[in-house]
Order: C-alpha cells, then sequence, then structure tokens
C-alpha cells in the first residue's frame, strides 16, 4: 500500500555539537571528516548553519545536519538515519551531540536545529497532501517539541518553533521557504520545516507514521490558516490542549498517536531534567553544572537510544580543529550551497503551482457552499 500510494519519506536531521555548552567551528571539522570519509554522499546530505545578525556576536556556529536519501519503507529510513548518526557520533569525538531545537541558555532565534520530514509525491497530490498535512501539522508540532527553554528560563514545548526566523505560520503562497510547510522549489517534495529534533527512535517512528498516514488521504481538508496559527501557538507555548486532543480524536481515524507521546514531551523530560533546582543564566557554577548535565544525557541519548543520568565529561574546542574545518568542509561545498541558495528562492514551476491553486479554489468552493 506504501508503494502503491506514491508516496516516500525523507529525513533532513539538524543537531547542536557544542564543546561543552556552546557550538563552535570544532562542528566544521567533524562534517569534514565526514565528508572526506565518504565525500560521494555527504557532499550533498550534509551542511553546517550559522547564526545571523547580533545571534552571531553572542555564539557564531549553529548546528549541522545530515540528510537521508528517500524510502517508501520507514523501517529501511530509520535504518539508514541511525548509521549517519553512529558516522556523525564518530566523528564528532568527545563533543556532546545535543538533540533540541534551541539551546538551553541562549536567547537567539536564528541559531536552532530543526528535524525537516521530506514527503514524496505524485505531482497532481502533492496539494492534496499539503492540505492534510497543515490540518493535523499542530499535533506533530507537539509531538516533536524539544526546546523548553531560552536564555536559561522556561519557555514552554518549544521556544524555537515560537520564535524561529526560519519558519512560520503558514502563508498564501506554499513556495515560502520560511514557514512551517511548504512545496519546495528544488527537491519537488512537501517538507515539514516546523518539527523539532528527536533523539527518541520510537517516538520518531510514530511521528513518521502519522506523517505518512497523513500523506495518503485520498481527499483534501481545507487549509484554516487562523485556526492553524492558533493550534500552532498552543502545541508551542502551552501543551496537549483540548482543542489538540479533539485533533488528536479526529487523525486518530486513520492513525493514534499513542496519547502518553502528547501528554509528556521530549521537552517536558528535558525539563524534568532541570528541576526541582531552579535553572538560572548566570555564569553560577551550579547553573553550569545543571547546563552540562542536561546536555549529557541529551548527548548520551542520541548516541545510545537511552534517556538515563550521565556524568558530564571535560572537552574544550580548538582554533586548529576550526580551521581545519573551514578548510575541509566549508570552502569545498561553497559552489554547491550557493547552487541550492538558487535553486530554493528561484520561481516556483507553474504546473504544481496551478495544481495547487486549482485545489485552493476547490477547497474554498467546497467551505462557502457549507
Amino acid at each position: 500500500m506504501r508503494e502503491a500510494s506514491g508516496i516516500t519519506l525523507g529525513l533532513e536531521e539538524e543537531v547542536f555539537i557544542t564543546t561543552p555548552t556552546r557550538p563552535s567551528l570544532d562542528a566544521l571539522y567533524a562534517l569534514a571528516k565526514l565528508l572526506w570519509r565518504n565525500p560521494r554522499y555527504y557532499y550533498k546530505h550534509s551542511a553546517s548553519n550559522f547564526s545571523r545578525g547580533r545571534d552571531a556576536r553572542r555564539c557564531l556556529m549553529s548546528s549541522v545536519e545530515i540528510a537521508t536519501r528517500p524510502h517508501t519503507d520507514i523501517g529501511s529510513l530509520l535504518d539508514e538515519l541511525q548509521a549517519h548518526r553512529a558516522a556523525l557520533a564518530d566523528a564528532a569525538g568527545d563533543a556532546y551531540l545535543v538533540p533540541v531545537g534551541h539551546l538551553l541558555d541562549l536567547d537567539a532565534p536564528t541559531n536552532t536545529a530543526g528535524l525537516h520530514i521530506h514527503i514524496g509525491a505524485p505531482a497532481d497530490r502533492a496539494p492534496i497532501v499539503y492540505a492534510n498535512l497543515a490540518h493535523f501539522l499542530p499535533l506533530l508540532i507537539l509531538l516533536s517539541a524539544s526546546s523548553p527553554y531560552a536564555g536559561g528560563r522556561y519557555f514552554g514545548q518549544s521556544y524555537r518553533v515560537a520564535r524561529s526566523f526560519a519558519i512560520g505560520a503558514l502563508r498564501d503562497d506554499p513556495y515560502y521557504r520560511f514557514q512551517d510547510l511548504i512545496l519546495s522549489r528544488r527537491l519537488g517534495t512537501v517538507e515539514i520545516r516546523v518539527c523539532d529534533p528527536v533523539w527518541d527512535i520510537q517516538r520518531l517512528r510514530v511521528l513518521l507514521q502519522a506523517a505518512q498516514a497523513i500523506a495518503q488521504l485520498p481527499t483534501a481538508r481545507p487549509i484554516d490558516r487562523t485556526r492553524y496559527a492558533a493550534l500552532r501557538h498552543q502545541a508551542a507555548c502551552v501543551g496537549y490542549t483540548p482543542d489538540l486532543q479533539a485533533l488528536r480524536h479526529e487523525l486518530a481515524a486513520i492513525y493514534e498517536i499513542p496519547e502518553a507521546l502528547l501528554q509528556e514531551t521530549i521537552s517536558d523530560a528535558i525539563h524534568a531534567c532541570l528541576t526541582p533546582r531552579s535553572y538560572e543564566p548566570c555564569p553560577a557554577d551550579a547553573s553550569r553544572e545543571s547546563l552540562l548535565r542536561a546536555y549529557a544525557c541529551l548527548n548520551h541519548a542520541y548516541r545510545t537510544g537511552r534517556w538515563e543520568p550521565v556524568a558530564p565529561h571535560s572537552v574544550r574546542p580548538s582554533a586548529w580543529r576550526g580551521l581545519l574545518g573551514v578548510m575541509g568542509y566549508y570552502a569545498p561545498r561553497l559552489p554547491y550551497m550557493a547552487y541550492k541558495a538558487w535553486a530554493e528562492w528561484r520561481a516556483p514551476i507553474r504546473a504544481t503551482y496551478s495544481a495547487t491553486e486549482r485545489v485552493a479554489g476547490e477547497l474554498l468552493a467546497r467551505r462557502a457552499d457549507s
């Protein structure tokens, strides 16, 4: 059934490489090791991110990205992702791998990490897939939420979803890049951009199964952007509200997300890791120790798949590793980065856009009749 539907799934996973609590150019050295070990794959299937504007003065380096190929089977997709995670962990050495949407002690909307889900579908079905994902997307936001802190203070389920510059509530133009859900110009996929990183493979499996089930729905639901913005806010800032409970009940007709995963998120686990002790953004030793303990736990979970307390370890950034990373990774990929920027912002293909406009018109007419 999955193959017959023509649906494929692929992942772009972003994580922070910290030494010990902030990312540095050392992260590029880890990517350089990946690249030179397997240049045919990682030249196109990895990336580095940097902060912008005043955020860059506090912490220039941001997250790193590894990507998978498209798959029709979720099991094979997760097998590939775990192989890439193991390769990244080996390349990163003693550095911390921190799979969160936003670093806990920063308040930097341009310094974030995400989990992008690419859904491949036949061109005539892409607008239907887009509309149905837009309808249920707030549930996937809460299911993946992993950025509960900003500037060392508790924010809610996902500071990244609420504040990141690279995503946002849905616009009229599905090709506009910086929103939660887009039609990708470069890859021709429906791309979910709003999810936070998810270290837990079993939770990630549920997330992908839900996205796949939604993508296989035969007819499109209306796109209500006002409703979406309200539910998006609830998922990012409040949690499992009655409105989101009702949405889960609606989705259960095709796929039932275990309610426990929405009642207790990754953000909740991180918050519990830092309490009952109050966490304040100051240079006090206790504050730094709390942050290191949380990052040690996240690093251990990402590398092993087990969420359990572990002792922090010592690691320092190296100017030499950073320089080698710039020369060995960033510089060789400049031509490809320039191509990606052009491909992601160029004019959309009219055939697909016309199909989107047609479906949108039909949905609006149906809504007016009702």
